[in-house]
């Protein structure tokens, strides 16, 4: 089998397996990076790190939110922390479709495993309420191991977190609200994976980066290989 993931700008990715797809972290709406509707994403799941509304789809201007919206047209289940499981549910969001975890639990699905980690961030909604802990998620389907650190700066446990086994780990690079690129080479030597993928960069003014340049440094003082794609493409492992 195999495990596909699109980058969709941002921290946004779609993963595919088997015909099954889910989505991290849906910031759509008013995205800079790529022109995705909502209505366009068609998927079961939808992973959430953290509350920040460039990681939900909230924003001032989009009162609406992309999680809400992909979740009541598709029936998707909101994959997320118990605090913001809470506030989906205060939204209207049935039951049913949330489903909630803190760090060191696993949903257990039929076609992926989500565990939660620790990411050393913050976390709140547009509105004001508290967004619990923010997490990244080890996302395991196909037979392969893919790590989302979320929004994190650097901490020690990233080598425990190698010791899943990850076929690819996927870290912010973009300095100011995350770590930057100096820190994600020692986050890369502490993970282990087979491949490094670069998020959350490029964006907004304050966190552009030099992709080429970082994946330089991946190919130069990791043992990893760098994976670095446009928004709208597409990578496969298998």
């Amino acid at each position: 089998m195999a495990l596909s993931f699109t980058w969709l700008g941002h921290s946004t990715y779609v993963f595919e397996s088997d015909g099954n797809r889910l989505i991290v972290d849906p910031f759509l709406t008013n995205n800079p990076l790529i022109e995705v509707k909502p209505e366009e994403i068609d998927v079961s799941l939808i992973l959430l790190t953290h509350a920040h509304g460039d990681h939900v789809g909230m924003t001032q201007d989009n009162p609406a939110d992309d999680t809400l919206a992909i979740a009541e047209r598709t029936g998707a289940t909101i994959v997320c922390n118990f605090e913001m499981g809470n506030w989906f549910l205060a939204q209207g969001v049935p039951q049913n479709q949330v489903f909630q975890g803190n760090p060191g639990g696993t949903m257990r699905g039929e076609w992926v495993d989500v565990k939660w980690t620790q990411a050393f961030h913050s976390s709140s909604f547009e509105d004001g309420s508290y967004g619990g802990q923010p997490n990244g998620l080890i996302i395991r389907a196909g037979g392969y191991a893919v790590y989302h650190a979320g929004d994190t700066s650097l901490f020690g446990d990233m080598t425990l977190i190698g010791e899943e086994g990850l076929d690819a780990a996927i870290l912010p690079i973009g300095d100011v609200f995350t770590m930057g690129v100096d820190d994600s080479i020692k986050a890369a030597k502490m993970l282990k994976a087979k491949h490094i993928v670069p998020c959350h960069y490029n964006t907004f003014p304050p966190i552009v980066q030099d992709a080429a340049a970082w994946a330089d440094r991946i190919n130069r003082d990791t043992a990893s290989q760098p994976i670095v794609i446009d928004p709208g493409q597409t990578y496969t492992l298998e």
